[in-house]
């Protein structure tokens, strides 16, 4: 969030549970597993790429661009290494679990982009509520805390 009135658009975890809290659900764009979801999956060992690329048509469409040569015609195999990483290396970013909630989300933004009451309300209302993000409270905090 800045106090150019951007909407945020991320992750549950993190700055983005602050800044939810401060602006509401309504107000911010939220996708993908929580921090608590992504902690019992490393818990619980039950997170697997390569099953999700399996089952989900979306992300085997995305993940297989990646093999492809569409965007390095001139310089075959460059993103090879993307699926390898995500696929065989195991996601350690939850990327693909993630991917079509935020396509969902990517969508929602992006609808409500096209009204501009609503997108106008949601910018004022963000700027509004972004002193709690302050430099100044933040050196603030991190200097009486570290």
């Amino acid at each position: 969030m800045t106090l150019l009135g951007a909407l945020t658009i991320g992750t549950l975890d993190g700055a983005n549970v602050e800044i939810c809290q401060e602006v509401g659900e309504a107000n911010i764009f939220i996708f993908g597993l929580t921090a608590e979801e992504i902690a019992a999956h490393h818990r619980d060992g039950t997170y697997h790429p390569q099953d999700l690329y399996r089952r989900r048509s979306g992300v085997r469409r995305l993940m297989d661009t990646f093999t492809f040569d569409r965007f390095c015609r001139h310089e075959p195999g460059l993103f090879h290494w993307i699926y390898q990483a995500i696929l065989h290396g195991g996601d350690p970013y939850f990327l693909l679990v993630n991917f079509e909630s935020y396509v969902a989300a990517h969508d929602r933004l992006a609808e409500e982009y096209t009204d501009a009451p609503i997108w106008l309300r949601k910018s004022i209302l963000n700027v509004a509520r972004a002193g709690k993000f302050s430099s100044d409270r933040t050196i603030t905090e991190y200097a009486r805390d570290i």
